[in-house]
């Protein structure tokens, strides 16, 4: 059975690759490895999500399962003038987005290990918001905890902050548009390509 990424330590033996990603006009040469998520090539999804974010005007972002930190990295490229939050679960993927970020010359990006916002919970006690939070949610680590994720999001955004989200049409996207309807009170398909979809949802002034 294949293991897991959705696991603080990964078991599988490493087996170290590089890739290159072209995203929003900027090269990226990243590390992967086994254990982590797309460990091959970029995730379709994933890349699909990257192109469709709107960045103006973006202060805090956080890539929400950085994974080995396609998403993270592309915004700091993009935005120097940001500090980028990371974070994953896995802690073989964190310290390969630290990794590819010190190979890239990414400098303005934090990288934390930790379930969900557990890792950010001394910026979110001193009242710290993000205005973004994008996420390739684990599908596979279950219907409960991606929702559990969408919620924890809506907590930790600034009023007006956006969660971007991408999910395969087949594996339930459009189930997953009604629950963040549900939980943000309103959200759109931003993007559809190839079996996938980004959803978008925007947090309701208090």
């Amino acid at each position: 059975m294949t293991e897991h990424y959705y696991t603080v330590e990964p078991g599988s033996a490493h087996r170290p690759k590089e890739i290159v990603v072209k995203l929003r006009g900027q090269e990226l040469r990243l590390q992967t490895d086994a254990g982590v998520f797309s460990r091959q090539r970029l995730d379709p999804g994933t890349k699909l999500l990257v192109e469709s974010l709107e960045l103006s005007g973006v202060e805090a972002p956080l890539d929400l399962g950085c994974g080995y930190g396609p998403i993270g990295l592309v915004i700091a490229r993009e935005r120097p003038d940001v500090t980028v939050y990371m974070s994953d679960l896995n802690r073989r993927a964190t310290e390969l987005a630290a990794e590819n970020a010190a190979q890239n010359g990414l400098g303005n990006v934090v990288i934390r290990q930790g379930d969900a916002f557990l890792p950010w919970q001394d910026l979110y006690t001193a009242g710290f918001r993000f205005d973004l939070v994008a996420m390739n949610p684990p599908l596979r680590a279950g219907k409960e905890t991606v929702l559990r994720l969408f919620a924890e999001a809506r907590d930790r955004l600034r009023p007006g902050g956006q969660l971007w989200a991408v999910i395969r049409t087949k594996q339930g996207a459009k189930t997953y548009l009604r629950e963040l309807e549900r939980i943000f009170g309103t959200a759109e398909t931003a993007a559809i390509k190839s079996g996938y979809r980004v959803l978008l949802a925007r947090k309701q002034p208090d």
